[in-house]
């Protein structure tokens, strides 16, 4: 291997090197689609739309892939399995986690705050799942390489996305239309 393909190879896994950071690097790792997600709502683009759908799915697709073929690698540079430097798993994630939002109107604060705040709600879902694992996510790590490393992350994100959506639906905006009718 060539010093340029291991630094590509790691520039992949730790996302621009996002895995290097401290503290909490899944937590740095997981930023890029929640930034690119409140740039393009905050530009017009609904949470909804095919557009948004199209740009998670790509980061979802490149970084997924980018885990899979280099996950060995960076398991073996690492030396353990789903090393905390190897943060493509949760950018896939976190973008299953931003998809299909609904959108808060809460006719109340700033409006950029509430136009926001699914993604920053669905953010914090998908690091709580992450950090938690519940199964199936907790079992999948053990498949062996770049699948195990992340799976675990796919699963959290589709609990983000479901919490998220549940709660935005069915607690949230219920409970702020009592509390300001």
């Amino acid at each position: 291997m060539t010093k340029t393909s291991d630094l590509f190879k790691d520039l992949t896994v730790t996302v621009g090197g996002l895995g290097h950071m401290r503290p909490a690097s899944g937590t740095w790792g997981s930023t890029p689609p929640v930034i690119i997600w409140i740039i393009l709502v905050l530009s017009g683009v609904s949470p909804r739309s095919m557009t948004m759908t199209l740009v998670m799915l790509l980061l979802l697709v490149l970084s997924g892939a980018g885990c899979v073929a280099f996950g060995r690698w960076a398991e073996g540079k690492y030396g353990k399995k789903d090393p905390g430097q190897v943060v493509a798993d949760e950018v896939a994630g976190q973008a299953i986690a931003l998809m299909w939002l609904p959108i808060l109107g809460l006719g109340f604060g700033p409006e950029w705050l509430s136009t926001i705040a699914p993604g920053i709600i669905a953010f914090l879902a998908f690091r709580m799942f992450d950090i938690i694992k519940i199964a199936p996510a907790n079992q999948l790590q053990k498949v062996p390489f770049g699948w195990g490393i992340l799976l675990d992350d796919l699963f959290a994100g589709l609990y983000a996305n479901f919490g998220t959506q549940l709660g935005i639906i069915f607690i949230a905006v219920p409970l702020l239309n009592k509390i300001f009718p």
